[in-house]
């Protein structure tokens, strides 16, 4: 599996191109291109890599992760968009403040399936498992790919610190709960590619992350 990110939107936020190399096929999760110029650099990746997207999926549904959900389902019209069902009100929220946050031409998407615990998420001859780590949102999931030893992790875990809490829907207990169960049982060398900022490894946030000290 390769995976490649971009960053996106002022809130410098990572979208990311999960790609298997076999098939070509593709999964994008949490894009957040909203300009012109940052819709057309995913969509240019995509077709210089001669990749297929067959999967939308969401972490979670806070308005930086999701400003290019209606861009990719308009471009590739044909996808499933996948989301826990208990961030589907948080993603309805988002039109209600996307225009003060600055994102006025915001288009809303609605999901067209459901992400769930153990759930496996599979494209070409990869396959992503899904992980529950509610806190940040009440439907956070991040999605583990054992065999190159990798997660995408929305916004739960980040070098040396972890995801807010004080939005609707977050509680700081349950995010530390879903870190130390979801994530610190993984092997130390098991990358973590954040949602935000650079990428970390479990074993260094179990050592040094100062929430768990």
């Amino acid at each position: 599996m390769t995976i490649k990110f971009f960053t996106f939107n002022g809130f410098a936020e990572n979208t990311y191109v999960l790609a298997d190399p076999a098939t070509r096929q593709c999964v994008l999760i949490d894009p957040g291109c909203y300009t012109a110029a940052e819709q057309r650099e995913l969509q240019d990746y995509i077709a210089a890599e001669g990749l297929t997207p067959v999967l939308l999926l969401n972490t979670h549904a806070h308005i930086d992760h999701v400003l290019g959900n209606a861009f990719v389902l308009r471009t590739w019209p044909e996808i499933p968009f996948l989301l826990h069902p208990l961030d589907l009100p948080v993603l309805r929220a988002v039109p209600t403040y996307a225009g003060p946050y600055g994102f006025a031409a915001y288009e809303p998407a609605e999901p067209t399936g459901e992400l769930a615990a153990g759930q496996q998420i599979t494209f070409g001859k990869t396959a992503l498992d899904v992980r529950f780590a509610p806190g940040h949102s009440p439907g956070h999931v991040v999605f583990h790919h054992p065999t190159s030893g990798t997660v995408i992790g929305g916004d739960v875990l980040f070098r040396g610190s972890i995801g807010r809490t004080d939005l609707p829907g977050g509680d700081h207990e349950t995010l530390l709960h879903s870190i130390r169960t979801e994530l610190f049982t993984l092997p130390d060398s098991t990358v973590v590619y954040p949602g935000h900022g650079p990428a970390t490894t479990v074993g260094e946030e179990r050592r040094t992350n100062p929430f768990f000290r």
